[in-house]
């Protein structure tokens, strides 16, 4: 078997299948460091030579949802080898195989650290980024991605067309995070890119800001204001703050772009303002009952007496029928 010709066929797979770009080059790197680690021909592995990789990973310092990840990719490239090669050959991926997973809240700011994170921002263009994020829940590949023919500033409407999974959504800009980013596109330079957030110094000046640049900018600010932060935790901590003002979990999930509201779900978990409002809330109705409605509630209980109870399963019998 031509393992590069098959590598180089798989990938067009991926593009037939309408994947995006990231997604094809995770899945085409997973697959390139397993080649490099293998010693024998890849049609040879096994369900051992696969335990035996795992321990490799784990010994990397892998995490388990990477390794996970890994392992998903590498299996999907056997099926392909299989069902679409045709090469005779079984799956040395199993299904039970995958590592268990922890399953952590999701970590969210305090709203001091979010004042000052945002009191250590000096760029313009830095503090619409990250307003963005904070405000309408965008993942830091959306904001790379995001176009000026993706924002009506009259409506305050943004659409995010190159979600995860190529999935598309709407979220809306609030008064702040519509005034950093009309602040920024007045001082923005002019170009004919559509990218709206673009490097401001250096030899890529005027081009599109990457992934990377928008992580370094995070991380220069968290150093410098102190607060332990990421892009991701200013999404986590958007979904907090919306549960926490009493919005409705399928709109934070809509908001958000969860294909599955459980993932929503997990914002519900965290010890919220809301959890506390609706304790108190209720141990104050508890509390505060008369006597009178005391009373009334232990006369329900005791309505079901044990001569009530045979009472009643008598009268469920099936009458006796002579033969």
């Amino acid at each position: 078997m031509n393992l590069t010709n098959s590598i180089i066929e798989y990938r067009r797979h991926l593009k037939r299948r309408n994947y995006s770009s990231n997604t094809i080059a995770n899945y085409l790197y997973s697959i390139k460091q397993f080649v490099i680690w293998l010693q024998i021909p890849i049609e040879k592995v096994t369900h051992r030579d696969m335990s035996i990789y795992i321990d490799y990973m784990l010994s990397r310092h892998r995490s388990p949802q990477t390794i996970n990840s890994n392992l998903f990719r590498i299996r999907r490239f056997y099926d392909f080898l299989h069902y679409d090669k045709g090469i005779e050959m079984k799956n040395p991926v199993r299904s039970g195989m995958c590592l268990r997973l922890p399953k952590p809240l999701p970590l969210h700011l305090r709203d001091a650290d979010v004042d000052r994170f945002f009191r250590a921002i000096t760029k313009v263009r830095d503090l619409a980024m990250f307003r963005i994020m904070l405000r309408c829940g965008l993942r830091v590949q959306e904001v790379a991605d995001l176009t000026k023919d993706d924002i009506d500033m009259q409506t305050r409407r943004l659409v995010v067309r190159s979600g995860k999974g190529s999935k598309g959504r709407v979220t809306y800009l609030s008064e702040d995070a519509n005034e950093a980013l009309q602040h920024y596109l007045q001082q923005r330079s002019f170009s004919r890119i559509k990218k709206v957030f673009l490097v401001e110094k250096g030899n890529h000046k005027g081009k599109p800001i990457s992934v990377r640049g928008i992580k370094k900018r995070i991380e220069y600010y968290a150093k410098k204001s102190g607060v332990k932060i990421s892009c991701h935790r200013l999404r986590h901590t958007m979904a907090t703050q919306l549960l926490n003002a009493d919005t409705d979990l399928v709109v934070i999930q809509s908001l958000l772009g969860h294909s599955n509201v459980t993932t929503t779900e997990r914002y519900g978990k965290i010890h919220s303002a809301k959890a506390k409002r609706d304790y108190f809330k209720a141990m104050s109705e508890i509390t505060n009952r008369s006597p009178q409605t005391q009373e009334d509630g232990a006369e329900d209980k005791r309505f079901f007496t044990k001569k009530r109870r045979v009472q009643v399963a008598r009268n469920f019998e099936a009458p006796k029928v002579d033969v």
